[in-house]
This record gives structure tokens, sequence and C-alpha cells, in this order.
């Protein structure tokens, strides 16, 4: 029986420029700011298990249109934000831009 390959690793701080850049839905930076400046160090982990969980659906296959859903549900409804105008756009940019990025993950040796 061959081993089993260790599952893929997540770059986090790619993962946190698309979810910072794009999403933010709290509104956390101002404009010009980045999550890795200093001055937001202590809130720079703020998304990261909703957009671990998105990134990790999309790449065990899971449809678009699914992981915009749970993004868009995760702002409206569990931030208690409520769905704005842009709610789904951002979320769908977001989406795209996981998928986009060939380097978001690595991959053990085997």
């Amino acid at each position: 029986m061959a081993p089993l390959t260790p599952p893929p690793k997540i770059k986090l701080s790619r993962l946190r420029d698309i979810g910072w850049s794009i999403w933010d839905p709290i509104a956390l930076l101002s404009a010009g700011q980045s999550w890795d400046d200093e001055d937001c160090r202590g809130f720079a982990d703020e998304y990261d298990r909703y957009l671990i969980y998105a990134a990790g659906q999309l790449r065990r296959g899971a449809p678009d249109a699914e992981v915009v859903s749970y993004l868009v549900q995760i702002e409206a409804e569990h931030m208690g934000i409520g769905e704005r105008s842009d709610t789904r756009e951002r979320a769908q940019s977001v989406v795209a831009a996981i998928r986009a990025d060939d380097e978001l993950w690595t991959y053990p040796d085997r």
C-alpha cells in the first residue's frame, strides 16, 4: 500500500491579501492600509477562518455559487451586517481570486 500524500497547505498571507483587499466586510482597514501593517496586526486574522473554509471548499470541488453563498451568509447573517448592494459581488470576486491564484497552495514533496 502506498503512503498517503499529505494534503496541500495554504499560504495564509496570499489568502489574506485576497480577503482584505476584496472582501473586508466590516471595513477594518482604512484606505491605503494593508492587513500586515504594524497597526493592523492585532486583527489581521479576523477573517481567516471564513477564507480558509471558502478556499478549502473550492479546492475540494465545491461549486463557486455555493462558496459565494457561504461568504454572503457569513457577512449578512453571522456578522449581522445584512446584505448590502455589493455583498454578493465582493463574495464572487473573492471566489474568483482564490480560483485564479496558482500559488495559494503548497504541495509537499511526494
